[in-house]
């Protein structure tokens, strides 16, 4: 369901998305081709492995995180995704998206 704040639309209100991604995703350039996604789509935000996992925070309208997350299970080439943990989180203002060690 869609509606209109008397500020704007909904999809102007950044939203925030952290993810766990479990799967084949060591080893594959998942952490840099989400980086290059991510930045592509003008989010900001992190990307680290966690364990055997990948995880990420995506910030940005709504429009522009849901395409993330889409692209999350798929990620790149050489991925094999079984899952996306996802939890909504209040937007935190960061100004760029880059990768955690």
């Amino acid at each position: 369901m869609s509606y209109v704040h008397s500020m704007g639309s909904q999809e102007d209100t950044p939203v925030r998305a952290h993810v766990t991604i479990s799967g084949r995703v060591q080893g594959v350039y998942f952490r840099a081709s989400a980086a290059e996604k991510a930045r592509a789509l003008g989010l900001s935000g992190w990307v680290r492995n966690a364990g055997d996992d990948v995880e990420a925070a995506f910030e940005g309208a709504r429009p522009q995180v849901e395409r993330m997350l889409g692209w999350c299970h798929e990620g790149p080439p050489r991925a094999h995704v079984d899952s996306v943990d996802l939890q909504w989180e209040e937007p935190e203002g960061s100004g760029s998206f880059g990768i955690r060690y």
